[in-house]
């Protein structure tokens, strides 16, 4: 059985949970009126700079996969 100290903390906890809760909203608030959203100018920038990097990237993996590839096909076949 819990002891009353223990007890004692239970209940101050679940008592301060709405004032919690309330307090955490607010924080939410606060923060979220900071929020702006991108312009589009921002937006077509940075999606431009995604679409480089993912196409750099695949020819990169792609020449990787072909050096591999060829350079296992040489092992194999010669042994």
């Amino acid at each position: 059985m819990a002891t009353a100290v223990e007890q004692n903390a239970i209940t101050t906890t679940l008592r301060s949970w709405p004032e919690r809760i309330k307090a955490f909203y607010s924080d939410v608030r606060t923060e979220m009126k900071k929020v702006t959203s991108p312009s589009r100018k921002e937006v077509q920038g940075t999606t431009t700079v995604v679409i480089i990097t993912v196409f750099l990237f695949a020819f990169y993996f792609w020449v990787v996969d072909l050096i591999l590839t060829k350079s296992l096909d040489r092992i194999f076949t010669h042994h």
